[in-house]
Parts: C-alpha cells; sequence; structure tokens
C-alpha cells in the first residue's frame, strides 16, 4: 500500500534539487560609469587595473562572474580620442587570443565604419593545458571601448548561456 508520504516523496525531492542548483543565476548587472547593462550568470566581481591596448595606456575595469570555471565578462575603458578605437578594439582581441595561444587568422568580423563600432572573434587555444574556447565581441563608441567575452574549457561552456550572456549587453 503507498502512503501519500511516498507519493509525495519523488515530487519534493525534485523540487529540492532544483532549488539548490547554483548554475546560472541570471541577474541584470548596471554600470553606471561606462553606462552599458548586460545578464551576468553569478554574482560578479569588479575591478580596474592600469593595462596597455597596442601602443595606448589605458585604466580598464573588469566585472567578470564564473560558472564551472568558464568566465563571462565585461572590460571598459576610455580612450583619449575616439579615433583610437579601431586599434585598441583590435589589441584587445589580439590579447585575448594571446592568451590561450589561438590564432587569429580570418577571424575578425565586424562592423568598423558604423557606431558603434564592433569585433567578433570566436577562437580555440589551450590554457593550463586544456583545450580552450574564446568567443568575444569588442565594441566602440566614441571614447569608450568594451569587450564582452566568454572564455573557459571548452567542453565546460555551454554554448546557450553563452548566447545568452552575449546577446544581452546593450549599451544605454
Amino acid at each position: 500500500m503507498t502512503t501519500p508520504l511516498r507519493l509525495l516523496a519523488v515530487p519534493l525531492l525534485t523540487l529540492l534539487l532544483c532549488a539548490c542548483d547554483p548554475h546560472y543565476n541570471w541577474r541584470e548587472y548596471r554600470s553606471q560609469e561606462a553606462q552599458y547593462t548586460v545578464l551576468l550568470p553569478a554574482k560578479p566581481a569588479t575591478h580596474t587595473r592600469a593595462v596597455r591596448l597596442g601602443e595606448l595606456a589605458v585604466n580598464m575595469t573588469m566585472t567578470a562572474a564564473e560558472v564551472d570555471g568558464v568566465v563571462f565578462a565585461v572590460g571598459s575603458a576610455e580612450l583619449a580620442e575616439a579615433a583610437q578605437a579601431p586599434a585598441a578594439l583590435l589589441a584587445m582581441r589580439t590579447a585575448l587570443a594571446r592568451n590561450i595561444g589561438a590564432p587569429l587568422t580570418g577571424q575578425a568580423t565586424g562592423q568598423q565604419d558604423s557606431p558603434p563600432m564592433t569585433v567578433s572573434v570566436e577562437a580555440t587555444g589551450v590554457h593550463n593545458g586544456a583545450p580552450t574556447l574564446l568567443i568575444g565581441r569588442f565594441v566602440a563608441r566614441e571614447r569608450r571601448v568594451y569587450q564582452v567575452i566568454v572564455m573557459g574549457v571548452e567542453r565546460d561552456l555551454v554554448r546557450q548561456e553563452a548566447d545568452t550572456f552575449l546577446s544581452s549587453f546593450r549599451l544605454q
């Protein structure tokens, strides 16, 4: 004979397991300084540091969240002049691909003649001994440049989650 408690056990257990899943807890992040919004899959951390984008020295602010070793990040920097944007975007793309030892031949796509300027990349390389995938979009509007990237071990990177993140990026 089946008791009511046993009938409820499986649905209750399923509900509890679903409620405890910490993966992809999407939340909107809004940068007042860099004027963008994006959905991040976990609680983000933000820090600013001086970096070189080719010949340009800038302070870049990175906001990032990590899920299962996959990093979802937005970096932004303000340039001295808007004319520096094309070189800055390509320098960001090159540096990130170099970090995973990925070649860049024929991997840049985007619009460079209409605002906002964008360059996209998808590159596969090796980082810490594991096949690593980088999917990114680099955007410039006036004097500000942005890098919107997902990077992680290829087998752990879920394309649908990467697409959710990348497509959620909006300039205000």
